[in-house]
């Protein structure tokens, strides 16, 4: 039953991804060039409903589905590793028009070149998990 849940969050999820246009190449090119402020839009409303989320969480002690508790660990403060991350990332987005979740979406609503962004993104992660212990901290 839980995997159905699961299903059924992420078509819903997809579905918002793809009507609000948040996988549109277009919407972000154009929030890149700064000439829009649709994406920034959608990505200040998820970060705002994202911090009040791990906020209930912390407060009320929210479970899972499967009633388990969710730990939420601190994270290690670095610099260099979030910026240089964040720099790939966003390398990664600008070049391909897409993130991790609109890559899925689009691959969803039939644009299958995109799969082959899906294959570089796995082989970028692969790779990480390989290197993360030989990586400096």
């Amino acid at each position: 039953m839980k995997y159905i849940t699961y299903l059924s969050v992420g078509i819903f999820f997809g579905i918002v991804m793809y009507k609000s246009e948040a996988a549109s190449w277009f919407r972000i090119y154009e929030m890149f060039q700064f000439g829009s402020f649709h994406m920034y839009g959608i990505i200040g409303s998820a970060l705002l409903l994202g911090t009040i989320g791990v906020q209930a969480i912390k407060r009320h002690h929210i479970k899972t589905f499967g009633k388990r508790e969710i730990r939420l660990s601190p994270k290690q403060k670095s610099i260099p590793r979030y910026l240089i991350g964040g720099i790939i990332f966003g390398l990664g987005w600008a070049l391909t028009g897409a993130c991790p979740g609109p890559m899925f979406v689009l691959a969803g609503a039939g644009f299958y070149p995109v799969i082959v962004v899906i294959l570089g993104a796995l082989l970028g992660t692969f790779t990480y998990g390989v290197l993360k212990n030989k990586l400096p901290h």
